[in-house]
């Protein structure tokens, strides 16, 4: 399987971006997944591989709410596209696998849309997603990264996962990945410390 990349601006800060509703996907969803897919990696997925886990626990859209707040992104720049109801601005795949008596859990896919990236919402479907794992069953969650995708590695680290080994020629290109890995009840843990 595909690591994951986060897009440009995905690891911005946790607040919630007030465009986007993060809900389970929908086979109505996919061509917007795809799209997106295909908009922010060099090397996309087919989309038979997102019709394959629809029914993964951990594969969630964020779906546009009506008009837009005109806040900038993270470049300062102001956003020209509006985002429209019901559509798909971003999406994460994560699914749950035993594995020796232990549900792994597995981050495989995270993009958000070009023009909606840069307010949180990266990190919003990573943590949704981490905790449908969770209610699934998953006691500990892994993904790859790119060796070179710095803020990919750096929202990952925020949220607790810890660099393991690295797999050199991962990706198609010959780049290198790193494995990481979350213990997903102590993030659960400090999560519902958190909001006590």
């Amino acid at each position: 399987m595909r690591g994951v990349t986060t897009s440009r601006g995905s690891a911005a800060g946790d607040d919630a971006d007030g465009e986007a509703r993060i809900r389970p996907v929908d086979r109505a969803d996919l061509l917007g997944v795809f799209r997106i897919e295909k908009a922010v990696f060099t090397q996309p997925w087919p989309y038979a591989a997102f019709e394959g886990l629809l029914d993964a626990p951990g594969f969630l859209v964020a779906e546009g709410e009506p008009g837009g707040d005109g806040r900038p992104d993270a470049g300062g720049n102001a956003i020209d596209e509006a985002i429209d109801a019901g559509d798909v601005v971003g999406y994460v795949v994560g699914d749950v696998t035993p594995n020796h008596g232990q549900d792994i859990g597995h981050i495989k896919d995270l993009a958000v849309r070009p023009d909606a990236q840069g307010r949180g919402l990266g990190r919003r479907l990573l943590r949704a997603s981490l905790s449908e794992l969770a209610a699934a069953g998953a006691s500990v969650v892994k993904l790859e990264v790119r060796e070179s995708n710095h803020r990919a590695q750096d929202l990952y680290d925020d949220e607790g996962f810890r660099p393991g080994r690295r797999i050199p020629r991962y990706y198609g290109d010959g780049e290198a990945a790193f494995v990481m890995r979350l213990d997903l009840g102590e993030w659960v843990r400090e999560r519902n410390a958190g909001e006590s």
